[in-house]
């Protein structure tokens, strides 16, 4: 029988992979998001180094890289990602400026202040929020900006359910008050926040993935594992769908200090 409780985490790589490579993006947002938080960054150039942590497919990078000057690295563990990256920045006649590569976020390959932005749609998770703020701090260049879209919670308390939830699924979702001063802590000047609009989650991350689901358990027919992952995904958009006033995804952009 599917356990519809299963995080995320506890699945196969190469399913998740298999499915998430099937959409656009592998987390909420949308173009209008990704320019908004852009809006804020306001020093690059055609010299610029930028890199996408967790590039995904590369929906929000070939915005970005439409929109910036500068050459953009995108960084992915799954190589089947980076091919549809790569794939995709050619389609868009981007392939002198933007490259995508297969690596770790814990294990990154740039020289310390070789960036001027560092980018990360709904992945720092992986390493850990403060983590992450902590350790690539030191590849940005003094005055470099960084911006994430974390989860968040909107209010100081909420149900159990959706507070069960979360705790298991990511323990270090936080408030917006408490994430803005683990910016300013890990050594940044928090430039701004900003929740991403519920069409982010409906629009364009789950409406797409109803089709992907029929798909994905008509080639896996008899499969547990498939059947487990679509469960999965299906009971947290559900949960999302009761619980929408109590959390989401924050976009948080800071600049690195001169010290």
């Amino acid at each position: 029988m599917s356990n519809k409780n299963k995080t995320i985490h506890e699945f196969d790589f190469n399913f998740i992979c298999d499915y998430f490579s099937r959409l656009e993006r592998q987390g909420p947002g949308n173009p209008e998001a990704t320019l908004k938080a852009l809006g804020f960054i306001d020093n690059l150039t055609g010299q610029s180094r930028i890199a996408d942590l967790g590039c995904g497919t590369g929906g929000q990078t070939m915005t970005l890289a439409a929109h910036v000057q500068g050459s953009v690295t995108g960084l992915d563990l799954f190589p089947d990602f980076i091919r549809i990256f790569n794939r995709q920045a050619m389609q868009s006649s981007l392939q002198d400026r933007v490259k995508g590569i297969v690596g770790s976020m814990d294990n990154l390959p740039f020289a310390e202040e070789e960036l001027d932005l560092v980018w990360s749609e709904g992945a720092i998770y992986n390493i850990g929020f403060e983590r992450g703020l902590n350790e690539w701090r030191k590849f940005l260049k003094p005055g470099g900006y960084l911006a994430v879209s974390e989860s968040s919670w909107f209010t100081a308390e909420r149900p159990e359910e959706i507070h069960r939830f979360w705790m298991d699924m990511y323990p270090e979702i936080d408030t917006i008050p408490n994430k803005m001063a683990q910016i300013q802590g890990a050594g940044y000047v928090p430039v701004a926040s900003f929740i991403l609009p519920e069409s982010c989650w409906t629009e364009h991350y789950y409406a797409p993935q109803l089709p992907v689901q029929e798909a994905f358990l008509h080639q896996y027919p008899g499969n547990e594992a498939a059947a487990e992952l679509v469960a999965s995904l299906r009971h947290e958009a559900e949960l999302y769908r009761r619980y929408k006033e109590f959390y989401g995804y924050v976009f948080y952009i800071a600049k690195k200090t001169e010290q």
